[in-house]
């Protein structure tokens, strides 16, 4: 952490929380999260609202896995009724931050950052996970997706973009291009990594990071949706980085899931490495899948003492 910055609790697994409330249909579903921005939106609502309350500063919109394309074809409506979903999924996000604010006056700086997904998170097969998609998709086709959706998440007034988990820097890159002819368009990046090196594509973290961070639309940069296990390792490895921006750590549980045994393993909380975090340059905490709002509010406690 920087001197003078001022630290940023990040919100957790929206997705997984939703889960946990009893809409067990989304892990199984091509549109994951997002299906509920039209099916149910007061629990998206009330997802975001558990975070804040918690202690997040900012909630991410639960748009990571939604496209206009998607919703056409997953929810059988047209164009403009999808166009208008995915303004909804800020909608919520803002409707939840109000009505925090509302009873709580002295929440006046939480913000809502508008989730972008990498493409493989829409074709359900796990190759967000991997990148896999990189070596056959176009770099036209991936600009035209993914500009459509970021037209959108702007146009319904998110105070930032959360470009997250995403596995390639080619992808990130695309992304960045179209942000930076958008004015005032501004927002995280953050990859996934299936080591204490390497995003899950493949490539060198410490390099990704030092390119993303050079771009004038980016205001912090880091990683998401990993293991806590490899994040000192992540944090070292770009500490030769002359970094002026921060850094962001997300990670998920450190659980993984098999039919057999569901959800196991882990490691120790994000709350108990997180010291460790800050010391190492972080500076924007949260987490990812299988982080709720009782884990968001016990590393804020843990964190206290460092907002400055």
């Amino acid at each position: 952490m920087m001197e003078g910055e001022k630290m940023k609790i990040l919100d957790g697994g929206t997705g997984t929380l939703l889960v946990r409330m009893g809409f067990t249909e989304v892990d199984e579903d091509a549109l994951f999260s997002a299906k509920l921005i039209s099916t149910n939106p007061e629990a998206i609502k009330e997802c975001h609202k558990k975070f804040y309350l918690a202690g997040s500063d900012v909630v991410v919109t639960a748009t990571y896995q939604a496209s206009v394309e998607g919703f056409q074809k997953h929810l059988k409506m047209t164009e403009q009724e999808a166009k208008n979903l995915m303004k909804i999924g800020v909608n919520l996000a803002k409707q939840a931050r109000c009505e925090v604010q509302k009873e709580n006056p002295d929440l006046q700086h939480l913000l809502v950052a508008g989730s972008v997904g990498p493409y493989g998170a829409c074709l359900h097969d796990g190759s967000e996970y991997t990148g896999k998609y990189m070596n056959t998709v176009q770099i036209n086709e991936l600009k035209s997706w993914h500009k459509s959706r970021i037209d959108l998440l702007m146009e319904a007034g998110v105070d930032m973009l959360a470009v997250e988990t995403f596995p390639s820097l080619k992808e990130a890159l695309v992304v960045l291009d179209i942000m930076n002819e958008i004015p005032n368009c501004r927002g995280w990046v953050t990859f996934s990594c299936k080591d204490g090196k390497q995003t899950c594509g493949g490539d060198n973290f410490c390099d990704a990071i030092k390119q993303v961070m050079s771009s004038s639309c980016v205001i912090a940069a880091g990683v998401n949706c990993t293991s806590p296990e490899y994040i000192n390792d992540l944090l070292d490895s770009i500490k030769t980085i002359p970094l002026t921006k921060p850094v962001i750590v997300k990670p998920n549980s450190g659980e993984t899931w098999n039919v057999a045994q569901g959800w196991h393993g882990g490691v120790k909380s994000i709350t108990e490495y997180s010291k460790e975090w800050i010391n190492s340059g972080a500076s924007w905490i949260g987490g990812c899948c299988r982080v709720y709002p009782e884990d968001i509010s016990k590393l804020k406690s843990t964190l206290s003492n460092c907002f400055i």
